[in-house]
């Protein structure tokens, strides 16, 4: 069997051995799980169970970004309460075990909704049931106590969203070659405009979308995935991002993330969505248009990093040549929310 790039199977084989002794029956086999942009997902099994192995991309690893033990421990304290996710099964924090920190989890059955277009197909009955389902969930995760499931200590939420548009200006300093016109008024308006810190801090699954999630028979979620940016802060950073790429699934305001947007009446507006949220949480949501607009933001920075790997070779998969010529698009749009907010 030929290793998947990134992935040495024989020293994972040797790794879980020592971790998990008996947990493999027999020589491991794996697959690059296709679609992620960012962290790598593989598929591996032994003939006779299957597990999901997680580890940072290949090359320009930022200092903050790409943290495997935080995933695997959001992930774990979550296992016991109504946010779906998968068991956890080893943590490996050894660079020298397949050249990078990994983790390992079970295998989950079921469909991931990569595109607007494929979701569709289900019709408005069930893709408005799923979707509806999809903002409970988040839901449930902002309600969920932190401390009450060990992860008091897992983020700052003191000064949260300074902080996090100081990140997010870092990375793209750190991540990007090229002039990108309007960038600078976006980050100022950003900073002139920010809202007041939020009253309860929350979980944040960091990069909440339907293609983040795994669904199972009946619509349901059966597990949400892709936990990297998790962390504690404001639970509308979550609901703006969210929403940033709800409209980029289901209106026609920018092509490429998620393939084509489906005709209009198949899924709820966004506005239907932050509906949703804000009766199952009593959130007030009055401020919500400076978060998805910090939200677009955010996404500048995470696909500029990416378009920045794949100008340097150091990507795995396809689709990313059309990363970089989103980021123009992003920048518009997110200043067009706050001019119209």
């Amino acid at each position: 069997m030929t290793d998947p790039k990134g992935l040495d199977l024989a020293a994972l084989r040797a790794f879980l051995d020592r971790a998990r002794p008996g947990l493999v029956a027999g020589e491991l086999s794996g697959e690059l799980i296709p679609g992620g942009k960012s962290n790598l997902t593989y598929r591996v099994g032994d003939g006779a169970q299957r597990w999901v192995v997680r580890r940072p991309p290949l090359g320009h690893v930022l200092s903050t970004a790409h943290d495997m033990s935080r995933e695997y421990r959001v992930i774990s304290a979550l296992g016991g309460t109504r946010v779906p996710v998968p068991r956890t099964v080893a943590l490996c924090d050894d660079t020298e075990v397949i050249g990078a920190p990994f983790y390992v989890m079970e295998h989950v059955d079921g469909t991931v909704w990569r595109t607007a277009e494929q979701t569709a197909t289900l019709g408005a009955e069930r893709v408005t049931s799923l979707s509806l389902a999809l903002m409970d969930v988040l839901a449930d995760l902002h309600s969920v106590d932190p401390a009450a499931v060990g992860l008091a200590d897992f983020g700052k939420p003191e000064g949260y969203l300074a902080r996090q548009l100081r990140r997010w200006s870092t990375q793209l300093q750190h991540s990007h070659n090229r002039e990108l016109p309007g960038l600078r008024e976006l980050h100022d308006d950003l900073a002139a405009r920010m809202p007041a810190q939020a009253a309860q801090a929350s979980i944040l699954h960091g990069d909440y979308r339907l293609d983040n999630c795994i669904v199972g028979p009946g619509d349901q979620l059966r597990a949400v995935l892709d936990w990297e940016m998790a962390t504690i802060g404001d639970p509308l950073a979550d609901l703006g991002l969210f929403l940033c790429y709800w409209r980029m699934w289901t209106e026609p305001v920018m092509d490429g993330l998620f393939g084509t947007p489906p005709p209009p009446g198949i899924f709820p507006s966004a506005a239907q969505m932050s509906a949703r949220y804000a009766a199952r949480r009593g959130t007030d949501l009055s401020e919500l248009p400076w978060y998805v607009a910090f939200a677009h933001f955010k996404l500048v920075g995470i696909l500029e990093g990416i378009h920045y790997r794949y100008l340097a070779g150091q990507t795995v998969g396809e689709g990313f040549d059309r990363v970089g010529a989103m980021v123009p698009r992003l920048i518009t749009l997110g200043r067009g929310i706050l001019q119209e907010a």
